[in-house]
């Protein structure tokens, strides 16, 4: 299996302009990652993250960065909402999330996750909800696997935003849309904001794993004051370091290779900690833990 980073662990210094995505691909080059996935927070044409809006020549410069120091280009992950009474906006949706496919194959990723929805929970029972949406979520992610298949391209739903996390809404949309090149990017830690047992919910979804983020949590009852959020059922959650945390990680990496799967690896850092500190002892855990489950 490939360890790697998500652009993501390193938002802490991305947001701030303490670093580039030229400086993430050469700090990920200098460690023990052996890919990078892009994590576009943004259509904008000036954001830190390339985007279809990013101007070619930046595109250019970021893929001749990447192949001078030998960074591998895993994945790419956009935002998306199929959720939408509007017609030309659910069109629309579908040819921007096109319109990535076509930028992921630029890069020379071959695998692409887009959401669903947008991430905001419903209150309450969003079962109704859940069925409204599940006729156009699937309309639209067998559209985009098709023309993906034509660009040499996996694309993946991932299990978060409550609405879509848990496992079994997520294998209901992959059994509907029924394409061969379209399954999860299966993170470890989300399942917890939707109070399922990773242990249960990972192995459950393996089978269909695109690409598998790392992730670790702290897990409370109790409220432990500033800095935690809270899962779907009350418990407080607060990122970790991979490894740091409460999620059984020694038991889903056994799981992982009782599957077979030996894919893309990408650790996601949300914790407090400095993002460089939990990128690096991230990857050095899971990597660590994988070899000795």
């Amino acid at each position: 299996m490939k360890f790697g980073l998500s652009s993501y662990s390193f938002n802490q210094r991305i947001r701030t302009g303490e670093m580039s995505i030229l400086d993430v691909i050469d700090w990920v080059a200098d460690s023990e990652a052996e890919h990078l996935e892009f994590a576009a927070l943004s259509d904008e044409a000036d954001a830190p993250i390339p985007n279809i809006n990013t101007p070619s020549e930046q595109i250019d410069q970021i893929i001749q960065r990447a192949a001078d120091k030998g960074v591998e280009l895993s994945n790419l992950a956009v935002g998306a909402n199929f959720f939408t009474s509007d017609a030309g906006e659910h069109r629309a949706e579908v040819e921007r999330v096109k319109a990535y496919v076509d930028l992921a194959a630029r890069f020379g990723m071959t695998r692409l996750r887009h959401d669903v929805v947008r991430h905001p929970g419903l209150e309450g029972d969003d079962t109704p909800a859940f069925e409204e949406a599940f006729g156009p979520i699937v309309a639209a992610a067998k559209e985009i696997a098709q023309y993906a298949a034509t660009k040499g391209v996996t694309t993946s739903l991932e299990n978060h935003g409550f609405f879509v996390q848990a496992s079994d809404r997520v294998r209901r949309i992959i059994h509907a849309v029924d394409e061969p090149n379209f399954g999860t990017t299966l993170d470890i830690g989300n399942f917890l904001c939707v109070d399922e047992d990773p242990t249960v919910a990972v192995p459950a979804n393996l089978p269909y794993a695109t690409v598998v983020h790392f992730k670790d949590f702290y897990v409370r009852t109790e409220d432990p004051g500033e800095g935690w959020f809270r899962s779907r059922g009350g418990k407080y959650l607060r990122g970790a370091i991979v490894g740091n945390g409460d999620i059984d990680i020694r038991a889903i990496c056994r799981a992982i290779k009782a599957s077979g799967y030996d894919g893309f690896a990408a650790i996601e850092f949300e914790g407090q900690e400095d993002c460089l500190i939990g990128c690096a002892r991230g990857v050095a855990n899971a990597k660590s833990l994988f070899a000795n489950a």
